[in-house]
């Protein structure tokens, strides 16, 4: 009934000439079922819910200048930036105010938003396109919540705050929140606020990446065993307290929902409250229920309600991981309860796998075993703990405050333990974004591995697992396709080889953002990084985990400022510089990363050649070892049979001149100095490379100007092609026998 339900929303979602395909699919369940009243009750759920659907999909494209909004409980201010969601008369929408001055930042820190209704003024905004393929997408994000788009506020005034009992609440966890940040330690304000009330937005970067790696992100966020274990207590209490068990049952009925919006109303919050209240509900009503009904129940009611959530990624992890749990109960019926954890955390991470390699591009394969020790030790003693100094906070300040001195330093040591167990190395399996094919094999595979174990043939099982494995492990290894990227990273540059065969990947500059000191409370808490958000996501979606050069051509910011971030999530055997480019203030970061790591930083000039199967690597500037600026930027031709390319840099006009003497200058693509600047791209140069095809590397309206006008007009009067990251995306250059461009728009 779910599956036929979640049929129904993608088909209708996506297209009423797809849902229509859907209708045969009923026809076929009333001829293998007798049950017509049960079969027709489900074809008029699925008509409501494609219903439903498509009319929820049809949202407005433009928004008045100026509209009421109240704020959801879902804001956050991180430097001089306000954002979140907010009601409007039109539908939901996401909102960002730039805040005007430091005064005005703190009393909105200290204002409960919840609930808060302004008159605003502003536009509605379209969410950038990702810059590939891979990376996040505010565009599918928005749709995932529902939401028109972004809405940018130029001004607002306060009119009231929202009544009812779901502001009041949102208000209230505001103030619990707050509590949290008076009464315990700094260190453990972030893991308190996430553990009681789903609140991660104050969890360290690092450690929100340590436990990406450790697959320990869940035990932070609200999900069924939170709810298992805090309703159980609850409702123990009750009882202990003299309750008769229809009174307690009531009294928990409503206390879960009430908990569910403290708590931040997740979709796994709701859906393991929902399939509580449903279970106690029909007790009362004397009326038996399995777990899959339930499930079934809940998942269809969400449905109805938000067609949408079905594309967040919480959400289907969340039931696609309780699914595991319902459907493997033979499997965890053990003696043992070390097999019984083991199979646990098995049966749960086999079932989600794939959509965790289509979502993330990887899966930790330390999880199998951490779980182990940290569910229960979470579950069982950290999670309590925290609620016993969030009570006691209020009961005795003083007390708690003994209490969390003790167990602060023996929680630093647990945050240390992690973080040096996540330093470990093979503790990811990162094979890439599989295609649709493969997850459709998987996720059959998965369902046949299940019934293999529950009917004891390891065989079969064994086999179900390895299959799709050594599929997307082996698929890269018969490409015999050279491709060469030219990442759209902003204003900067990144250029991506990935030779035949996965022989070898080369990365060319990193791009980077230009860094200014700027007022305190203007800083941000998560600053933008191109090379964590956007150069790393690309080479995991591609499976490229190991990097056997990084090259890094000058120093200056748009290109090498993310180099210590790709460095810290990647493998990378070497680093090429530029001669005497080590000791500018830019590369300070880049080289203390490589130190750390151990890191082979070689200095390379003209002359220096290497061969990589049937692709050559030349270097053919600069000649000597002075370092300036931009003329001494490393030059570097790679090439594969008649196929070749130049990367210049942010090479100019000075240094092109000395290029000209060069016999082996010209090139089937051509990336220009500088970013098309008036400095670079003579016409003796253009004359001398004779491109086919230039690829610029710019960011959309950027300050600069870039690629200049003029330059571009001396290509056209070349008649050399161009792209522009900018305008196009990310380029893809594919090299076989002959050669093709894909872009990403």
């Amino acid at each position: 009934m779910a599956l036929a339900t979640l049929l129904a929303t993608v088909a209708a979602s996506v297209s009423p000439k797809l849902f229509l395909i859907f209708i045969p699919y009923v026809i076929f369940l009333i001829w293998r079922r007798h049950n017509t009243l049960f079969l027709i009750t489900l074809l008029l759920l699925i008509l409501l819910t494609a219903w439903r659907t498509h009319t929820t999909s049809q949202l407005p494209t433009t928004l008045p200048s100026t509209i009421q909004l109240t704020f959801q409980d879902n804001t956050k201010i991180n430097g001089r930036t306000l954002r979140g969601f907010a009601m409007s008369e039109y539908g939901r929408v996401y909102v960002a105010y730039a805040i005007e001055s430091a005064k005005q930042k703190e009393q909105l820190e200290n204002t409960a938003l919840t609930g808060l209704t302004i008159h605003a003024k502003g536009k509605l905004t379209e969410p950038n396109k990702p810059l590939h393929r891979y990376q996040f997408s505010m565009i599918d994000y928005l749709k995932s919540q529902h939401a028109i788009g972004i809405y940018d506020i130029e001004d607002f005034n306060v009119i009231r705050y929202k009544t009812g009992i779901m502001t009041k609440l949102g208000r209230y966890r505001y103030t619990l929140l707050k509590h949290i940040d008076e009464t315990f330690p700094e260190s453990l304000q972030a893991e308190a606020k996430a553990l009681l009330f789903g609140d991660q937005r104050d969890i360290d970067s690092d450690l929100s990446r340590a436990y990406q790696v450790l697959g320990i992100t869940h035990l932070f966020a609200i999900s069924g065993l939170h709810i298992a274990l805090l309703g159980g207590a609850f409702y123990q209490l009750l009882l202990f307290c003299g309750l008769r068990l229809h009174h307690a049952k009531i009294i928990l009925l409503i206390a879960l929902p009430i908990y569910a919006v403290l708590a931040g109303s997740s979709a796994s919050v709701w859906r393991s409250a929902a399939m509580t209240m449903v279970v106690v509900l029909l007790q009362l009503r004397q009326t038996k229920l399995t777990a899959a009904d339930a499930l079934s129940l809940t998942f269809i009611g969400f449905v109805l309600y938000n067609p949408s959530v079905i594309y967040q990624v919480g959400f289907q992890l969340s039931y696609l991981a309780t699914v595991a749990l319902i459907y493997s109960t033979k499997i965890l019926m053990t003696s043992h309860w070390l097999k019984n954890a083991f199979f646990l955390t098995f049966v749960c991470q086999m079932l989600v796998y794939p959509l965790l390699l289509h979502h993330f591009y990887e899966l930790s394969l330390s999880s199998f075993f951490v779980n182990i020790l940290m569910v229960p030790l979470f579950s069982f003693i950290v999670l309590p703990l925290n609620i016993f100094f969030l009570m006691l906070s209020y009961l005795s300040p003083q007390l708690n405050a003994l209490f969390l001195s003790i167990y602060e330093p023996l929680r630093e040591h647990l945050t240390t333990f992690l973080l040096w167990m996540s330093k470990q190395p093979y503790q990811l399996w990162q094979p890439g974004k599989p295609d649709m094919l493969w997850l459709g094999i998987a996720m059959v595979g998965v369902f046949i591995l299940f019934l293999a174990f529950e009917k004891k043939r390891y065989i079969i099982a064994s086999c179900t697992i390895l299959i799709p494995v050594m599929m997307l492990e082996i698929n890269p290894l018969l490409n015999d396709e050279l491709r060469i990227t030219y990442l759209s990273v902003g204003q900067g540059d990144c250029t991506i080889i990935e030779l035949p065969h996965r022989q070898g990947v080369y990365v060319i500059d990193v791009g980077g953002v230009l860094r200014f000191q700027d007022e305190a409370w203007k800083t941000s808490d998560s600053p933008y990084e191109v090379g964590r958000q956007v150069v790393v996501p690309y080479l995991k979606g591609r499976g490229l985990t190991t990097i056997d050069t990084l090259i890094l051509t000058h120093a200056d910011a748009d290109h090498v400022e993310g180099a210590e971030e790709v460095m810290q999530s990647l493998r990378v055997k070497e680093v090429h510089i530029t001669p005497n480019s080590s000791q500018k203030a830019v590369m300070k970061d880049v080289m203390d990363e490589a130190l750390r790591q151990h890191i082979p930083v070689r200095e390379r000039m003209a002359g220096y050649t290497f061969n990589k199967g049937e692709v050559g690597f030349s270097y053919i500037w600069p000649r000597d070892t002075t370092y300036e600026g931009n003329n001494d930027s490393l030059v570097l031709k790679v090439s594969k049979g008649a196929f070749s390319t130049l990367l210049t840099g942010d090479i100019e006009a000075e240094g092109e001149s000395q290029l000209l003497d060069d016999k082996t200058l010209h090139t089937t693509i051509l990336s220009p100095g500088h970013h098309g600047s008036k400095t670079s791209s003579s016409e003796a140069f253009l004359q001398t490379t004779q491109p086919q095809l230039a690829i610029f590397s710019t960011g959309i309206n950027n300050r600069y100007g870039h690629p200049a006008q003029e330059i571009r007009a001396r290509f056209d009067a070349n008649s050399i092609p161009t792209l522009n990251t900018a305008e196009d995306g990310t380029i893809e250059v594919i090299v076989k026998d002959s050669w093709y461009v894909l872009t990403n728009r």
